[in-house]
């Protein structure tokens, strides 16, 4: 089925503006939960529990924003693509390395990567500044989240 059962409260030209934002928000956010999950199976070393554990915090974070992009999407009458293949073709994350990690390349690698998204989420907020400003506030909330994160991240570096 092609054509959205969803009647969209958007214009068609706000639809794909919104649309497009979701959809790369969603693709950041899978990728996000699994570059996440990976480091957190792979910390080694000094402050290992509690690299481990705020790991998996923003696992549960990356994790509840992907539904609530994905439910947002729907309510626009968007189709949202969350599938493995998209995720790699389209997700803006910086590259996460293999093995293990010490803390500090862990926490480095991280901060790293949550900066990129921030600054795509930004850019996305802007962009849905005059498109749909139900879809900015998840955005913007998302942001806060993720931004949260990126300095707690940043102390440790500290």
């Amino acid at each position: 089925m092609s054509k959205s059962p969803i009647k969209s409260p958007l214009s068609e030209a706000d639809k794909e503006i919104t649309g497009n934002a979701l959809q790369a928000t969603l693709v950041d956010l899978v990728d996000l939960s699994l570059i996440a999950k990976q480091a957190h199976w792979n910390v080694v070393g000094s402050n290992f529990r509690s690299a481990h554990l705020q790991l998996d915090e923003l696992v549960d974070t990356a994790r509840q924003y992907v539904d609530e992009v994905a439910e947002r999407a729907n309510a626009i009458g968007i189709s949202p693509n969350g599938k493995a293949k998209t995720v790699v073709e389209s997700s803006g994350a910086p590259e996460y390395p293999d093995n293990w990690q010490s803390v500090e390349s862990t926490v480095a690698a991280i901060v790293d990567i949550l900066a990129k998204l921030i600054e795509r989420l930004r850019a996305r907020i802007d962009e849905t500044d005059k498109s749909d400003l139900v879809t900015q506030d998840l955005l913007i909330e998302i942001t806060r989240a993720l931004e949260e994160a990126h300095w707690m991240w940043q102390a440790q570096q500290a």
